[in-house]
């Protein structure tokens, strides 16, 4: 009886780790030879960091990432339109952490090696195929760089967690195509800088056509800090975006235009993007909300099962979650298809609702409303939207997204 892991990405060995605090077999198939850590800046919010904390990261994740203190949306003009605490400053058990995406995969992936055998863990192993027997699921893998045959595998149950190209998905979905681009092209970098406003705060600035956004991901000696920034333009439907690459190189010139004037006595915006070394670019993109998960003795997680776009600060967390779920279902209903039913009822529901909220730009919206309302800015936020309207906003997200303060402090980790 073993549970078949394929990818592991942040989703996969969250799984792994879990599994293994709860002595069931597994084991991990990932299609590069060699984990780096790769990608810039996440955030993961309080009900997952509640799980990490769990299976032993606070450590860890305090070395690595910052505890976010506040999150602040700014209009064009750079006037605050509204700020709330987050993590312990807004009163959960909880903190929520600014991290690199690729150094919280690498803390992941080293523990979980320290805390199986060798053999648990296989790296160079590309899916390319499986059937359904009844002793069992029989796994082809190959060497994704020549397609040349390396393994027949066997497992008990197999789980996708092979991100938004999974090939798991695609197998019972062969209609879907490509995602789904939401018409923002996305540019990303790092630069190391003094801190900003509180030193541990998240910025959101302009209006989805036009955005940035910013946070600091690790802290020097020096009391300088590394900025995570992203840019959001908006272009039009017909465009040819490329293909998602989280490696692919963009160009300063290529948004330099459209924020080269963005400077305020909090932090100047252009200055910290002429600065940057190497810039990313890459579309926003997500899936549709699949109606089902499961196909016998296979299953989704993660991105592989929700992908969606990167508002609210919602994706890795919410793959830590599914994994959670999913390894006390094992525990409670055995390794089998009725656990695989039990994770699914509880988990897809939630998650194809963020899925759906997102694509409304979730709390981010109220930079729209701002920009619809006051688009030559404002003296008094009050004169264009209450403060109990941006609460409303605000609230009703976090309850969607299962981190509602009050409900997860009244509870406990799934893997306490």
């Amino acid at each position: 009886m073993i549970v078949s892991i394929i990818g592991a990405g942040i989703g996969g060995l969250s799984l792994g780790l879990c599994l293994n605090k709860l002595k069931i077999p597994f084991r991990i198939y990932e299609s590069v030879k060699e984990l780096k850590p790769l990608g810039v800046g996440i955030n993961i919010q309080p009900h997952a960091v509640r799980e990490l904390f769990a299976l032993g990261f606070q450590k860890e994740l305090d070395a690595i990432g910052i505890r976010s203190r506040e999150v602040a949306y700014y209009s064009r003009q750079g006037d605050l339109i509204w700020s709330e605490p987050r993590g312990t400053t807004a009163g959960y058990n909880w903190p929520q952490y600014s991290i690199n995406r690729g150094r919280l995969q690498m803390i992941l992936y080293r523990e979980l090696k320290n805390r199986v055998t060798s053999n648990v863990i296989k790296t160079n192993f590309t899916l390319s195929d499986w059937r359904d027997t009844p002793n069992g699921l029989n796994m082809k893998f190959i060497d994704r760089k020549n397609g040349n045959y390396l393994s027949q595998e066997t497992g008990t149950i197999m789980v996708g967690c092979d991100g938004i190209n999974s090939v798991t998905r695609a197998r019972y979905n062969p209609n879907e195509g490509s995602a789904n681009w939401s018409g923002i092209m996305m540019w990303r970098g790092t630069t190391r800088a003094p801190k900003f406003l509180s030193g541990k705060t998240m910025i959101m600035v302009g209006q989805k056509s036009q955005k940035f956004v910013a946070y600091p991901i690790h802290k020097y000696s020096n009391g300088e800090v590394l900025i995570n920034w992203i840019c959001d333009l908006k272009f039009p439907d017909d465009c040819d975006w490329s293909q998602q690459d989280w490696n692919k190189k963009g160009k300063l010139t290529e948004l330099w235009p459209y924020f080269k004037e963005w400077s305020f006595p909090w932090l100047d915006i252009a200055s910290l993007i002429k600065k940057t070394k190497d810039i990313y670019k890459y579309p926003m993109v997500d899936r549709d909300p699949l109606i089902k998960w499961g196909h016998g003795r296979v299953t989704l997680l993660g991105d592989a099962a929700h992908p969606m776009y990167p508002i609210g600060s919602n994706g890795a967390s919410q793959a830590i979650l599914d994994s959670a779920f999913l390894a006390r279902c094992f525990e409670r209903y055995g390794i089998n298809e009725n656990a695989l039913m039990n994770y699914e009822q509880q988990r897809r529901p939630i998650t194809n609702e963020i899925v759906k909220k997102n694509r409304l730009d979730g709390p981010d919206k109220v930079l729209d409303i701002v920009a619809k309302r006051a688009p030559n800015g404002f003296s008094d936020i009050n004169d264009v939207i209450p403060d109990n309207e941006l609460c409303v906003i605000a609230d009703k997200y976090k309850k969607i997204a299962g981190f509602d303060a009050n409900t997860l402090n009244s509870s406990k980790a799934l893997m306490a």
